[in-house]
């Protein structure tokens, strides 16, 4: 590239609460009438206080330690003054220079190579009201407004679009874990705002441009990928034209990644912050703060390190790690007496990650509510690896449990005789009929050595799955001197 890119992030986070940040209207309003959710604090009318959420304060300070962030013990919420149709009161009540959280980091993985990318601070405030273009009107539902939102703000440390991927995966995964919120972009509940400049050549190495671009309201991360692509070429073009570059915010045209000019940028000056008069300042107790990180579970990171000890393939630790409901069962297989071998740990993952999700998919059904058991499975398992059942007998059992519904897979191998032929006298019979039913092949088979597998396959399908595979290829190049 011609310009080395800086880029920073500013993400928007909805806290699950079931009401909002500083009143008692519920939360919910994804597919609600329109402005049913509201009430005289969500509009600041006269006399209307607002009271702090505690439930989204402490989802704030769980999310920022999550992110390795110090706490703010004594913080207090601002006001944020700035008119638009979608904020009712004509303030915003934020947090301005004390933050609950900052001076963080999350660690991220390109290829082979890790990284941390700092976080600034995590910050509280209420969410505006969403507004509804149509034609030359503009509609506006508050039922959004005033809802717990948590800001994440990054240091300008991304350089690569793959940078900025891999962070935002991470973060939504760590949000997740962390259940400060489902996170789902199609609703709304993240979105990201993007700081963007390119740097020339003739800057120091520590020095930054003395422009930003930000892009507000991206809803997805393929189209911040878009927007990034779209930036790059667009300031290029215009520092390559020797035009002075200037602060901007700019929104999207469309899921392209197309921006257009919204604004020259706001200072903080602008926005004349001063601490919200209705908001005694906020202390937080250390014994309050320590209860709040006890409750946070096994995080993304460490969860990985754990499947790559265990012997797991990085393909499979990534999927159990982002699937969590399939990452939680095979943990529940590991659990059980006797799985705790590397051996059995890899063979657990390929068959979780293949067949049984193919079953679990085809079912429409979830690894939590599906009837087969963590006991049966890990039975089958065995029997396969001590060569006592063929793969193609354990697809058949967890068939026959997904279809029924009922658990048992050893009474189903014993009713159905189900165990391999491991007798070669009994094997024999198999062998010798599929030497005989197939000449041709028989005949070429010493310009064709591969073709014993074919054999082998129908050697299988007539023992109906039993043969042991390994035998019956001893005994087919045995009879066939191969």
């Amino acid at each position: 590239m011609k310009y080395q890119t800086v880029i920073g992030l500013e993400v928007h986070l909805q806290a699950k609460t079931n009401s909002k940040m500083f009143c008692s209207c519920s939360s919910d309003y994804f597919g609600k009438e329109a402005n049913i959710n509201i009430c005289p604090v969500c509009f600041g009318l006269p006399g209307a206080l607002p009271v702090p959420n505690e439930e989204a304060i402490r989802k704030c300070i769980k999310l920022s330690l999550a992110l390795n962030c110090k706490i703010n013990n004594n913080s207090k919420f601002d006001r944020k003054n700035y008119y638009y149709p979608d904020l009712p009161k004509g303030y915003q009540i934020t947090q301005s220079d004390i933050p609950f959280g900052e001076d963080g980091y999350v660690e991220i993985e390109i290829g082979d190579d890790s990284r941390r990318i700092r976080i600034k601070r995590v910050h509280m405030e209420e969410d505006t009201a969403k507004s509804i273009h149509e034609g030359e009107d503009t509609l506006v539902d508050y039922n959004k407004s005033g809802t717990p939102l948590i800001e994440i703000v990054t240091e300008p440390d991304f350089q690569t679009v793959e940078e900025i991927a891999a962070f935002a995966k991470r973060l939504r995964q760590i949000i997740r874990y962390a259940e400060v919120s489902d996170a789902e972009m199609q609703k709304g509940q993240m979105r990201f705002e993007l700081n963007m400049s390119l740097k020339t050549p003739d800057l120091a190495a520590h020095e930054l441009p003395d422009y930003r671009i930000e892009v507000k309201n991206i809803g997805s991360i393929s189209v911040l990928e878009k927007v990034i692509d779209f930036e790059y070429e667009r300031q290029s073009i215009e520092i390559d034209n020797g035009k002075k570059m200037i602060s901007q915010t700019r929104g999207l045209k469309n899921m392209s990644g197309e921006t257009l000019l919204q604004r020259t940028k706001e200072s903080a000056d602008d926005y004349r912050y001063f601490p919200e008069p209705d908001i005694p300042p906020i202390k937080l107790d250390d014994t309050w703060i320590n209860e709040i990180k006890e409750s946070i579970k096994e995080l993304p990171l460490e969860r990985k390190t754990r499947y790559l000890e265990l012997g797991l393939e990085l393909e499979q630790a990534d999927i159990f790690i982002e699937d969590t409901d399939r990452g939680d069962w095979f943990d529940l297989v590991c659990q059980e007496e006797g799985s705790n071998d590397t051996k059995i740990a890899k063979e657990l993952s390929k068959w979780i990650n293949s067949d049984i999700a193919g079953f679990v998919e085809k079912r429409k059904t979830s690894f939590e509510k599906m009837p087969l058991t963590t006991k049966d499975f890990l039975y089958l398992l065995n029997l396969l690896l001590e060569n006592k059942i063929t793969g193609t007998v354990v697809k058949k059992v967890i068939e026959i449990i997904f279809t029924t519904g009922k658990a048992g897979a050893e009474e189903i191998i014993k009713e159905r005789n189900l165990l391999q032929i491991t007798d070669e006298s009994e094997l024999e019979k198999f062998v010798d009929k599929v030497i005989s039913d197939n000449e041709k092949v028989v005949k070429d088979i010493k310009k064709n050595p591969n073709a014993v597998k074919f054999l082998v396959g129908l050697v299988m399908r007539e023992s109906r799955g039993k043969a042991n595979p390994n035998t019956t290829e001893e005994l087919l190049k045995e009879k066939l001197d191969l």
